[in-house]
């Protein structure tokens, strides 16, 4: 599938945006990458560093009046004309700004799918108008991992070095998930909801059917939001689910409890 990737360099974090393009890559080709900003300003000085480096083609627009953004307005217009010029698959918009709702919505409704990157403080209306929607704090958390190649402390090492060493050693390993999934009404919901819709005599509906699906419902869905690397594991340690594995088809499925 070949995707546009357009980023809002306003609202968007140039030090995730190597793990973006890494998601990226799994749902297909990025054969567009494009980013809108003023980049002569200081604040996006960290962006100027990285463009090279993932080949992202820089869009200069100048802010003639202070308070209106040209750069929303010449992304808006470059989709359009992708969407309607280019043989596409599919875009891939890198934001936290509500202003793309309507953008996200016009293109689904010429059946591309429309998957979003930004920050957990990404407005609903932009998350619900995305087939998909990836909070790159996930990615920010991954960075935050303390390093288990560290060098243990030298026995010469004075007290205080070995208390500080002691200190790091208790800390946890990662920060905590972004969500917790046992206060998590929204996905309960969810996944009780397409059960009832799919579930066979047995009760059970297999867990790559609730994966695909899941989406539909939680546009932000992701099992790395709790602390999870598959919803496999996710749903193995949700009290009001069961995670089934059949004996005759290896599959796993789940049930409510």
């Amino acid at each position: 599938m070949q995707l546009a990737v357009l980023i809002d360099a306003d609202n968007a974090s140039a030090a995730v945006i190597g793990d973006i393009l890494s998601e990226i890559a799994a749902l297909g080709t990025a054969s567009v990458k494009r980013i809108y900003g003023h980049f002569t300003t200081p604040s996006l000085s960290g962006w100027r560093k990285v463009l090279a480096e993932h080949g992202i083609q820089p869009i200069q627009q100048f802010r003639n009046t202070v308070g209106k953004n040209a750069s929303d307005s010449a992304l808006i217009i470059d989709a359009m004309d992708l969407l309607h010029t280019r043989d596409l698959g599919g875009f891939c918009l890198v934001s936290s700004d509500s202003d793309f709702t309507r953008l996200a919505t016009r293109i689904r409704e010429d059946g591309l799918p429309v998957y979003g990157f930004g920050e957990e403080k990404t407005p609903k209306s932009f998350i619900n108008a995305c087939d998909r929607f990836t909070y790159i704090e996930i990615f920010r958390q991954k960075a935050a991992v303390p390093s288990k190649k560290a060098a243990a402390p030298s026995k010469k090492a004075g007290a205080s070095a070995k208390k500080a060493a002691a200190a790091k050693k208790q800390s946890p390993e990662k920060p905590a998930p972004l969500r917790n999934f046992k206060k998590d009404k929204r996905l309960k919901i969810a996944l009780d909801q397409l059960i009832d819709a799919a579930a066979t005599d047995s009760g059970r509906v297999a867990l790559g059917s609730v994966g695909n699906d899941l989406p539909k419902l939680m546009p932000d869905f992701d099992p790395r939001n709790y602390g999870f690397r598959k919803l496999s594991d996710l749903v193995a340690e949700m009290p009001s689910f069961k995670l089934v594995r059949d004996k005759t088809t290896n599959g796993l499925y789940i049930e409510a409890k």
